[in-house]
């Protein structure tokens, strides 16, 4: 079985999406609901594990939230009050059930349940130490790093061995724990993934965790406050209590979260993801504007954007490009013919609109280049007089370390080609990205990106790295041990 969607390879990814909930008479449907909400950061695999007294109940599949959690009998065999949820994207080899998070293991403290959004960048040194001690690992995931490290402690709690071993990581970090008695989130010290709390009213009064606010959305909790970086709250009996075990850093929080990973009805560090994508929008207009007749989004990321995008400029915002939502994955044998034919499975022009119109196409991201390619042919082939592309982004040149798929430099189209040509293989009019100052203002920062002291991880589009890449450092040509991220 093959799949022909052209766009599978040609988007950033997020890797990984957390949720954990205290204290709720319905713990396995809440989790499965919130799970629902962030299938977004994840669609290859889905995991729960709840706690019922001393017993822990787990169950992980391959593919969507709702091909395994939504039988009454698989949430009814999830007892307990608490538990903890993950769904999952690899990024590099073959999805398979030993990957499937959350992890659970048994320590010498007792049962111990762990979901990780991010990427260790010194996961595979680590690794190596530990094999050549005897542990033996089950897993091809980051995470279980932590879980080996926590197994090799000096002892104590389940927090003090937590504690240590996330001292001994690099890398970004937003995890989820589920114990007997507590439910545990925890923030990298530089916070670059998201962790939210909330809490549900009423006769549950349960606290939630979540990689972002629209999980709570869904199950009808409020937020209560973003997990701060470096913060470790646990959630017990006794309420929620807050813990600061690591050594403070400057804030990097992923900017690419506003820009596309997230959903636009979350709330992101205080913001709105969907009022930040179209201030982006009017930044770029004002950047990059260009005579036109219609602003067209690339469905559906792309149209908060091209909303700013069109006020900014005056141009009208129509969609001339409509995306088919139930296209699931497709089996057809990968001709190609078949494979070119593929592109209008998920997109197609709306010719009535766009014939004999100059149109500006809004998009996030060009990643290797060959979506926006088959994009632009599509729309010119629907009668288009012109096509304009704009980017809400500045080009991602530079691969993510953190907890975003990319591809390795050399297959980024703006790692290897300037503008123009980047331009004349998409075969557009024009190519535009938004200036990395202009990223910064659409955020508030007045004066563009401080280059002493840049407010989030940009690193996709700068290079500039604000976590210590250990393991790409010291593997140069050698056969990693491992291959999947968390």
């Amino acid at each position: 079985m093959f799949s022909t969607d052209p766009f599978d390879d040609d988007k950033l990814r997020e890797e990984c999406g957390v949720f954990g909930v205290f204290g709720h008479g319905q713990a396995a449907a809440v989790t499965a609901l919130g799970l629902h909400a962030l299938q977004h950061r994840g669609q290859e695999c889905a995991g729960i594990v709840t706690i019922d007294g001393d017993q822990f109940h787990p169950h992980h599949g391959l593919g969507h939230v709702s091909e395994h959690f939504s039988k009454h009998e698989v949430i009814d065999r999830l007892k307990g009050r608490s538990g903890i949820g993950h769904v999952r994207y690899a990024t590099s080899g073959v999805t398979v059930m030993r990957n499937v998070q959350p992890l659970f293991v048994e320590l010498e403290c007792g049962g111990f349940a762990l979901a990780h959004n991010g990427n260790l960048t010194n996961a595979l040194m680590l690794r190596r130490q530990m094999v050549r001690r005897g542990c033996l690992f089950q897993s091809t995931t980051d995470t279980e790093v932590i879980v080996h490290l926590m197994a090799t402690a000096r002892g104590g709690s389940v927090i003090d061995r937590m504690v240590e071993a996330l001292r001994q990581v690099e890398g970004a970090f937003s995890l989820v724990a589920l114990t007997p008695d507590a439910v545990i989130g925890v923030r990298d010290p530089r916070g670059v993934r998201p962790l939210v709390l909330g809490r549900v009213s009423g006769a549950h009064g349960a606290y939630v965790l979540a990689s972002e606010t629209c999980a709570l959305d869904i199950i009808g909790a409020e937020m209560v406050r973003d997990v701060e970086p470096g913060e470790m709250l646990v959630l017990d009996q006794s309420g929620v209590h807050s813990l600061r075990p690591f050594q403070p850093r400057p804030r990097r929080f992923c900017i690419f979260e506003y820009i596309y990973f997230a959903r636009p009805d979350s709330v992101m560090e205080g913001q709105s993801v969907y009022t930040i994508r179209q201030q982006i929008g009017r930044e770029l207009a004002r950047e990059s504007g260009v005579a036109a007749d219609l602003v067209v989004p690339v469905p559906d990321s792309g149209v908060p954007a091209a909303l700013g995008y069109a006020a900014a400029s005056g141009i009208p915002f129509e969609l001339g490009i409509i995306r088919n939502h139930y296209i699931g994955r497709t089996f057809i044998e990968p001709s190609d013919s078949i494979r070119h034919l593929g592109v209008k499975l998920k997109h197609n022009a709306n010719r009535s609109i766009i014939e004999g119109k100059r149109v500006v196409l809004i998009d996030d991201s060009i990643v290797r280049g060959t979506t926006s390619k088959k994009i632009v042919e599509m729309v010119r082939g629907a009668g288009a007089a012109e096509v304009h592309m704009r980017i809400s982004s500045p080009p991602t040149s530079h691969s993510c370390f953190y907890g975003i798929d990319t591809p390795e430099e050399g297959k980024l189209l703006a790692h290897n080609m300037t503008v123009d040509e980047m331009a004349q293989y998409i075969g557009a009019d024009s190519l535009a990205f938004l200036s990395i100052d202009g990223l910064y203002r659409a955020m508030g920062c007045t004066d563009g990106r401080d280059n002493r002291a840049p407010q989030f991880c940009d690193a996709c589009f700068t290079g500039d790295y604000p976590i210590a890449l250990t393991d790409r450092d010291a593997q140069s040509a050698e056969t990693p041990l491992f291959a999947a991220r968390a």
